[in-house]
């Protein structure tokens, strides 16, 4: 890469985080950390923008190993992106003052969604009755894939358990989270987490409430049956704070491998065609613990490897299934259960 790239990019990205990133003093801090890489071309042998991305995203996780700070790479141009100032190499601090085509993005992001059934990749009914939801690769926003949720959740409605799946849940949109959980308590609404802007000159910070939905589209699982919430050190993000929100309000039994720990809501930044950054631009506060799950991640409740927790899970939701009793209409669930029970136990 030519070194006036590399210049232009690494001061772009270090505007950004003085300007926007979530806490003024570290913002600063690594601001100054990314101009003294420059000022000591630690990065001038990078060969090109992908490992630039690399090299700079370790600059700025170093200081307090914030997951969600990250300069990213894509082989593809970004949608919005060939109109920003300094994306086409021209003077100007690209993603300061314009963050790209909203537009484009959103159409961007439902094509995703249309290719991976909404965030679906499966709801059923497994033996005994159990519900199972396997959410990935990300909570899209309900505005994308709203339809596809309330589908999921009406066909499992009807389980005596849940077994809720986040084990390859990468991300997503906090007001998916809050639909999700919708489903999962009443019609009162329940407060889930606040999100807490950058503090403004005077101290001052924006706060916005998390609160679950008083009506869902399609049938709620409700507030009463089991969940378990299985987990992986690959959960992150908005698949964190279902988890959390649910372990917190002790709505579910997290079942799995501790989370990776990002708990700061992100904006995304264009820089050029094929580089934008993620600045986290607020904080999550959980109303029930008081704290969140930044750097720590979400500890289960049940701690064994993420290719066990699905085993493990199901046995539980089944033993609940068996202790509901097997009079009347409930003699033919109870043998299913009782059969996928001791198919579990069954040696390999």
């Amino acid at each position: 890469m030519q070194k006036t790239d590399i210049s232009s990019i690494t001061r772009d990205l270090a505007g950004l985080v003085a300007e926007r990133y979530v806490f003024p003093g570290p913002a600063a801090e690594i601001s100054r950390l990314l101009e003294t890489g420059l000022a000591e071309d630690r990065h001038a042998a990078v060969p090109d923008e992908q490992a630039l991305a690399t090299a700079l995203t370790q600059d700025l996780q170093s200081l307090n190993g914030d997951k969600h700070l990250r300069l990213l790479h894509s082989v593809a141009e970004l949608p919005g992106v060939a109109e920003l100032p300094g994306a086409a190499g021209l003077p100007g601090p690209a993603g300061q003052a314009e963050r790209g085509d909203e537009a484009a993005e959103l159409a961007a992001m439902t094509a995703y969604a249309e290719r991976t059934a909404g965030g679906i990749a499966r709801a059923e009914r497994l033996d005994g009755n159990v519900g199972y939801l396997d959410l990935r690769p990300l909570l899209f926003p309900p505005v994308v894939a709203g339809e596809a949720v309330a589908a999921a959740m009406t066909l499992i409605a009807p389980a005596e358990a849940l077994l809720l799946d986040l084990r390859r849940c990468l991300g997503g949109s906090p007001d998916m989270v809050a639909m999700v959980c919708s489903y999962l308590f009443g019609d009162e609404p329940v407060h889930l987490i606040d999100i807490i802007d950058r503090p403004a000159a005077d101290g001052t910070a924006a706060v916005r409430q998390s609160w679950t939905m008083p009506f869902t589209p399609g049938r709620r699982f409700g507030p009463d049956k089991p969940v378990f919430v299985l987990t992986s050190g690959t959960t992150f993000s908005g698949g964190e704070e279902l988890s959390y929100d649910l372990q917190q309000l002790g709505r579910a039994i997290v079942i799995g491998e501790r989370t990776r720990g990002g708990a700061h809501p992100v904006e995304r930044f264009p820089i050029r065609p094929h580089l934008q950054a993620t600045i986290p631009v607020a904080r999550a506060h959980s109303p029930a613990s008081g704290g969140n799950w930044e750097g720590t991640g979400v500890l289960p409740d049940v701690q064994v490897p993420a290719g066990e927790a699905l085993g493990v899970a199901y046995q539980r939701a089944l033993a609940h299934v068996l202790a509901l009793g097997d009079e009347g209409a409930r003699t033919e669930t109870n043998a299913e259960a009782r059969r996928a029970l001791d198919a579990c136990h069954a040696p390999a």
